[in-house]
């Protein structure tokens, strides 16, 4: 039987992003917005991918994304990339999100997902990646 309370630990890693949700952050009942949630894992992801591919990128795909716990106003989020694979033009980065709320210093787990960005050049075509 899978254990149904895992350990969470937070990236020792520095987070890619950070941010504080806001009042207009929100939708119409007050919570914040999961559509705001996930643009900021996206900028978080593709910061990772831009110096992991020398250039720029853009998003192709979110392959998996999962809510787990609500974010706040106020809450202070911070977002964790790490490159999981490099392909010939794309990069597939693991995001984590966590938040501090209030004063306090407990980070907690809200959510993950995995993204994936293709290198594009001038010309906005996908270009190869070079190697490290």
């Amino acid at each position: 039987m899978a254990d149904q309370n895992p350990v969470e630990t937070l990236p020792t890693s520095e987070p890619a992003l950070r941010a504080i949700a806001m009042p207009a952050d929100t939708n119409p009942q007050g919570d914040i917005f999961g559509g705001w949630l996930l643009s900021q894992m996206d900028l978080a992801g593709s910061t990772a991918a831009i110096r992991r591919a020398k250039g720029r990128v853009a998003t192709v795909a979110v392959t998996s994304m999962t809510f787990r716990r609500p974010v706040f106003v106020g809450d202070e989020l911070s977002c964790y990339a790490q490159v999981m694979k490099v392909g010939n033009t794309s990069v597939t980065v693991k995001i984590e999100s966590w938040v501090r709320r209030g004063i306090g210093d407990d980070p907690i787990k809200v959510t993950e997902g995995i993204f994936t960005y293709v290198a594009i050049g001038v010309d906005r075509r996908p270009k190869a990646i070079p190697a490290e």
